[in-house]
């Protein structure tokens, strides 16, 4: 072989390395990103699939002081200071689930419903997109075929497994309190259940 060949080799061998690096970097990830929220959750243990676990109130107020102890990597301390963080894993494989939010009074807040396949976010809930009032929002996997309930909106994921991120706005230190009710009353349950 010469080296010319050597070189065309060589390089062969980069572009194939580096486009798979790219094409599967998302997706381990988010693979990581679902072991930590169902084996560590926010430091105090596992998150449940198919449930909602917001930050907890005292990790918010002093994150310094309240760090979770068991190096959950979901909060980085100190960066966060004007919203609450939830997060959850849904597997839709068993049935849809329901989305309910409480009337948030006009307080910002974002759920964001992301296929961890691809690492795209398919849709969101919250005041810049639904609103602030209350609702239902039936979250359904592909090929399902059930009819919806009166009084609650589809949202169909390309995925079965489904990436969910909540934000509820905190406006001050005197509004942690309200605005930890407020996101502890989003929450997932089963149709029919």
């Amino acid at each position: 072989m010469t080296g010319y060949q050597h070189l065309l080799l060589f390089g062969s061998v980069v572009v194939a390395a580096c486009f798979l690096v790219v094409y599967f970097w998302p997706r381990i990830l988010l693979s990581v990103y679902k072991r930590a929220i169902l084996v560590k959750g926010f430091g105090e243990g596992p998150i449940p699939v198919n449930t909602l676990y917001t930050e907890p109130q005292a990790v918010f107020a002093d994150p310094l002081r309240a760090a979770p102890t068991s190096g959950s990597n979901l909060i980085t301390t100190g960066v966060n200071r004007d919203t609450l963080l939830m997060v959850g894993w849904l597997d839709l494989r068993k049935g849809p689930q329901v989305l309910h939010v409480p009337d948030m009074g006009g307080r910002y807040y974002s759920v964001q419903l992301t296929d961890p396949s691809n690492n795209t976010n398919f849709a969101y809930v919250g005041k810049r997109t639904t609103g602030t009032e209350a609702g239902d929002y039936l979250i359904s996997g592909p090929g399902w075929t059930g009819s919806v309930p009166q009084g609650m909106t589809r949202i169909s994921s390309p995925n079965n497994s489904v990436l969910v991120a909540g934000r509820t706005l905190v406006e001050s230190d005197a509004d942690i309190s309200a605005a930890y009710a407020l996101s502890t009353q989003i929450h997932l349950t089963p149709l029919g259940g």
